[in-house]
C-alpha cells in the first residue's frame, strides 16, 4: 500500500530540503518515490537544479519531481465547472474577457492565467491540489508521494478544505438539484444569471464524492502521516506547537518533527556563543514538549542545500540510521462514548490554552474554535436531541459531555 508524507512549518525553515531528503533516502531504498510541491511558489526545480513540467519528470533513478499547477488540474478535470463559471460571469455582467478567461481555462488554452484572474472562489488553489495527490496516490504508480506543502498557515487551509467544503455540500445535497431544476429558468429571465446545467451539477456531485474519498485517505493514519519542520527560534518553536494544536484538532496524524539548522557545538566562535545557548534552550523546549513524537535534528550545513550531492548530506547526516518511513499514530483520534448521564466526546488538542477554546452547539454539529481555526465536528444522529451539558481541559483533551435534557448550550470551557 501507498504511503504519504507531508512536510510543513513555517516559511523558511527548510521543508523543501527536508522533504527532498527524504524523497531521496526513499529512492535509494529501491521505493517508486513521487517527491511533490503544492506551494505556489515552487522550488524543487531549484533544489535538483533543472526545470519541471505541469506532470511529474524524473530527475534521478526511482524518484520524480512534481510541482502542481492547480490551475491546468482544474481545466484538465473539473471543465464543466469552469464552463458554468464563465457563463455565470458573462450573464452577471461581468466583462466578456473575464468569462472568456476562463473559457480558455475550461478548454485547451491552458497557458493563459484563468484561475488566478478569476480569484473569486477561495481554496480552488488547495481543492485541486489535494483532489491531484489523491488521484496520484491512487493510481498505484508510486510506493511513496513526499508531499512539499506551502508554509504552515496555508497548509492547514488546505488539509482542512475538503473538510470544510463537504460540510457545505452536505447542506446543499440533494436539495441542490431540485433547486437547479426548478430555478435555472427563473434565474435565467430575471436575474440574468445561469444555474448549473446538468453536466456541472454531474461534475459538482462526482467532485462531493471525491471530496469524501480524500478527507478518509488524509485521515487514514496507515496511510498519512504529517512531519513539522521547525528551527530553534522562539517564534518559530510556539508556531509549531500551535500548528500541532491545529492539525490534531482536524484528526490529522504528526509523527514527526524535524528540528533543523542547528548550529554546531564546536564552532568555537564567541559571536554564537549566546546563540548557541539559545538554540540548546529551544531544542530542550520542543523534545520535552514532543516528548511522544520522534524528533530528529538536522545540522546547519556550510553551503546553500541546492543539488543532490548537496541534499544527500541531510540522508547521510540524519536519515540514514532512522527509520523515518515508518509510520506512527501518535495523538489519539477523537471519540465518542456513551456515559451514565448520555454521551461523552475526547478531542485531543495538546498545545492549547484552556482560555482560548470556546464552544457552541447547532442542530446537527459541534463547533469547536481556538485562535483563528474552527471547526464543525458534525454529531451523531443519537445526540441530535443531546446538549452539551459541560466541558473540561486537561492533559491535553478536551472533554465534552452531552445530556438529554438542562444544561449548558454552547459557551468557553
Amino acid at each position: 500500500m501507498s504511503k504519504i508524507y507531508i512536510f510543513t512549518g513555517k516559511g523558511g525553515v527548510g521543508k523543501s530540503s527536508v522533504a527532498a531528503a527524504h524523497a531521496v533516502r526513499s529512492a535509494q531504498e529501491g521505493k517508486r518515490t513521487l517527491l511533490m510541491s503544492t506551494d505556489m511558489a515552487h522550488n524543487l526545480g531549484d533544489i535538483f537544479e533543472r526545470k519541471l513540467g505541469r506532470e511529474p519528470e524524473n530527475v534521478l533513478p526511482n524518484l520524480d519531481a512534481y510541482e502542481i499547477d492547480p490551475e491546468y488540474v482544474m481545466s484538465k478535470d473539473f471543465a464543466f465547472i469552469m464552463e458554468y463559471l464563465g457563463g455565470l460571469l458573462s450573464g452577471a455582467g461581468q466583462s466578456s474577457a473575464m468569462a472568456a478567461t476562463v473559457r480558455r481555462t475550461a478548454g485547451a488554452e491552458t497557458g493563459g492565467s484563468g484561475l488566478q484572474d478569476l480569484g473569486m472562489i477561495p481554496g480552488m488553489e488547495e481543492l485541486f491540489s489535494l483532489l491531484k495527490i489523491a488521484e496520484l496516490y491512487r493510481s498505484g504508480n508510486y510506493d511513496r508521494l513526499i508531499v512539499d506543502c506551502a508554509p504552515t498557515g496555508e497548509t492547514l487551509s488546505l488539509l482542512k478544505f475538503p473538510e470544510l467544503l463537504s460540510w457545505y455540500m452536505e447542506k446543499l445535497f440533494p436539495v441542490g438539484k431540485v433547486g437547479v431544476r426548478v430555478l435555472a429558468p427563473v434565474s435565467k429571465a430575471v436575474f440574468r444569471m445561469e444555474l448549473p446545467d446538468k453536466n456541472a451539477m454531474n461534475d459538482i456531485e462526482r467532485m462531493y464524492l471525491k471530496l469524501a474519498r480524500l478527507q478518509e485517505l488524509l485521515k487514514d493514519r496507515d496511510t498519512t502521516c504529517v512531519r513539522i519542520v521547525t528551527t530553534p527560534e522562539k517564534m518559530v518553536v510556539e508556531e509549531t506547537k500551535r500548528s500541532y494544536m491545529y492539525l490534531n484538532l482536524y484528526n490529522f496524524n504528526v509523527d514527526g518533527i524535524y528540528i533543523n539548522r542547528i548550529l554546531p557545538q564546536e564552532i568555537g566562535n564567541d559571536f554564537f556563543k549566546h546563540w548557541l545557548e539559545l538554540q540548546r534552550g529551544y531544542i530542550g523546549q520542543i523534545k520535552e514538549c514532543f516528548a511522544d513524537i520522534p524528533v530528529y535534528e538536522i545540522p546547519w550545513y556550510d553551503e546553500e542545500l541546492k543539488g543532490e550531492r548537496a541534499i544527500r548530506r541531510i540522508v547521510d547526516d540524519v536519515l540514514v540510521h532512522a527509520d523515518v518511513f515508518e509510520s506512527r499514530a501518535v495523538a489519539e483520534r477523537e471519540r465518542f462514548t456513551e456515559t451514565e448521564n448520555g454521551y461523552q466526546l475526547v478531542v485531543f488538542m495538546p498545545c492549547a490554552n484552556k482560555e482560548d477554546i470556546d464552544l457552541h452547539q447547532s442542530a446537527t454539529d459541534l463547533i469547536i474554535k481556538t485562535g483563528n481555526f474552527k471547526r464543525n465536528v458534525p454529531l451523531p444522529n443519537v445526540l441530535r436531541s443531546y446538549v452539551v451539558s459541560g466541558a473540561r481541559f486537561e492533559d491535553g483533551k478536551l472533554v465534552i459531555q452531552f445530556t438529554s435534557q438542562g444544561g449548558r448550550n454552547g459557551g468557553s470551557v
